[in-house]
């Protein structure tokens, strides 16, 4: 038998380990500027309605930035550093390619932030309080937004093509899987898909889908051929709304199209395609005060993705480049 001693050592590395891996994002709290930065939150707001309120697309445009920036090597805003003479950023990546957008709105808002307290605000944190306000300038939902993330000295082009990014022909699987390796349930897998209510996506993204698959609604196809012509290279950047309706406010529309077959994107459609993910877009094209709270915990989950915190990383002076 194992004497006291064995099994208390063993519960204490056990317990040590448990702490190590949850460090970080025990570290963020929605509280972490109160004393060094207390109008962090309203000088982000101010900057983010008068985008939106100029174009409401950049809404969906900033919460997509933060969303690509998490997933890869987690929210340490290294998707906004341009390219080096030592690496090539992640601006390029498949992904992100004539895709991502907003970038020129976290400069501004950066900027702002800079005036009021210079030094102190990560370029991470902003990317997560523009995601939020992007959302409340379209009546989406609210949620407390942890901070005290710290900013990424390097980003990584590979890191960003290797596929943690669920491509718009994910299946189910795929899906499921994909968020799962960054510590994302199938639900909140289900929810976030919902900020697809206010997101827009190019041709490219949906073609094979309009002509070729079998689960669409055949109005809804033919009304996308319409600006999406089969051939290749033709109007490949025609833009077209993921939620048919209510393309530029925050609610349940999307999940009703799921029902519908009006999925755009292959990606979409598999959440309501008699899988194991049906009956939470049910609920949630009932409910939209089901989708808003599951939506808004399953963001801080996001949130809390492997930021750098403590020592690690830095304060960027410019969101686009690594301090001198």
């Amino acid at each position: 038998m194992a004497s006291t001693s064995m099994i208390i050592s063993f519960a204490f590395l056990v317990c040590t380990l448990f702490l190590m891996s949850n460090t970080s994002s025990a570290q963020l709290t929605p509280n972490f500027y109160s004393k060094t930065c207390p109008k962090v939150s309203e000088t982000v707001r101010s900057v983010v309605r008068a985008a939106v309120a100029k174009e409401k697309r950049m809404g969906a445009s900033l919460l997509r930035l933060h969303f690509h920036d998490c997933f890869v090597n987690g929210c340490d805003g290294s998707l906004l550093l341009d390219d080096t003479s030592s690496f090539t950023g992640e601006k390029t990546a498949g992904p992100n390619v004539n895709s991502v957008r907003g970038f020129n709105v976290i400069d501004d808002v950066k900027k702002k932030v800079e005036k009021v307290c210079p030094g102190v605000v990560s370029c991470a944190d902003i990317l997560a309080i523009s995601a939020l306000e992007g959302v409340l300038a379209l009546d989406g939902p609210s949620w407390k937004v942890k901070l005290g993330r710290r900013d990424a000295k390097t980003a990584s082009l590979a890191a960003a093509n290797s596929g943690v990014i669920p491509p718009p022909q994910s299946t189910l699987s795929n899906l499921i899987n994909r968020f799962q390796a960054v510590g994302l349930s199938a639900k909140d897998m289900v929810a976030l898909s919902g900020a697809h209510t206010i997101g827009r996506a190019r041709c490219t993204t949906f073609r094979a889908r309009i002509y070729n698959d079998t689960n669409i609604d055949a109005s809804f196809a033919r009304t996308r051929q319409s600006r999406c012509p089969r051939t290749s290279g033709s109007g490949d950047n025609n833009l077209a709304p993921l939620d048919v309706t209510t393309q530029d406010n925050f609610d349940n529309k999307y999940y009703q199209d799921l029902i519908s077959q009006k999925g755009l994107l292959r990606s979409d459609q598999q959440l309501h395609n008699g899988g194991s993910t049906d009956s939470l877009v049910e609920r949630y094209s009932k409910s939209a005060g089901s989708f808003y709270a599951d939506f808004a915990t399953a963001m801080i989950k996001m949130g809390d993705i492997r930021p750098l915190t403590g020592s690690n990383g830095e304060i960027r002076k410019n969101c686009r480049v690594v301090n001198s």
